[in-house]
């Protein structure tokens, strides 16, 4: 009889007293993909609702900012040489009639938003029309096709996200009465109040009456009418905010102490 090989037996050994192999079955590799599915999904919620959120917002609010830097820098001229009658500049009008601009296209930028309730940060673009693929999502603000132009007599009307894509009306339920709504345009800002919010079903168009929520009544101030969706991350509702016009500062007259001290107590 031939003698035993150690080293055959040796393995022959480790494999008898090893552990059994782990079965593989179809059901364990369904659940394993959808574990993966899972942590994927949650991922991809918390960047849209969270991360993506804050690098949006920062992101949109540099792209305002540079914007309101171009029209700075174009509307600068030269300062004369003072002299005896130049010592101190001209006293601001009391009041100054608004510039209104044109109708804005869809999707075309035509001013800033800013609102000192948000913090000092916060700065959006506004663009017209409201659809989500070409306003929304993409530049913030949106102004209602139809409603007029920030200054002119009746109800402006702008819309945006309360919730992802940097989210420009998250904390509208925040504002408090006297809050300044500024917007600034090339020829200057337009200072509005916030006076009461209201909650609403989607199909409540007289909201945007030119007096809200007085259809077929002529319009006989100026309003501006903030819309976005009602409860958070939900369309069940909307969230309505209203305010009047105060002011109209030209560029040439600098920026108007709203701007920065527009937050009521």
């Amino acid at each position: 009889m031939t003698p035993a090989d150690p080293l055959l037996e040796t393995r022959r050994g480790r494999r008898s007293s090893g552990r059994p192999r782990r079965r593989v079955t179809v059901l364990g590799v369904v659940g394993e993909i959808l574990l993966t599915l899972g942590i994927v999904t949650l991922l991809y919620v918390a960047w849209q609702l969270w991360i993506g959120d804050v690098i949006y917002a920062a992101e949109k609010s540099a792209v305002a900012k540079s914007l309101s830097e171009q029209w700075a820098a174009a509307a600068a001229t030269p300062s004369p040489t003072p002299d005896a009658t130049t010592t101190s500049p001209a006293p601001r009008p009391a009041s100054v009639e608004p510039v209104v601009l044109p109708q804005a296209g869809d999707g075309q930028v035509f001013a800033n938003l800013y609102i000192p309730r948000f913090g000092s940060d916060y700065a959006v673009q506004i663009a017209g029309g409201v659809t989500r693929a070409t306003t929304l999502d993409p530049i913030g603000v949106g102004h209602y096709p139809g409603t007029p132009m920030p200054g002119a007599v009746g109800n402006v009307g702008f819309a945006a996200h309360r919730t992802t894509y940097g989210k420009p009306f998250n904390r509208i339920a925040d504002l408090h009465v006297g809050d300044a709504i500024v917007i600034e345009t090339p020829d200057g800002w337009y200072t509005y109040r916030f006076r009461t919010l209201e909650y609403v079903t989607p199909d409540s168009i007289d909201v945007l009456s030119p007096v809200p929520q007085a259809d077929g009544v002529d319009a006989n101030g100026r309003y501006l009418t903030m819309t976005s969706c009602s409860p958070m991350y939900a369309m069940s509702e909307r969230i309505v905010g209203y305010s009047v016009f105060e002011s109209f500062t030209p560029r040439a007259a600098g920026a108007p102490a709203s701007l920065t001290g527009g937050v009521t107590s």
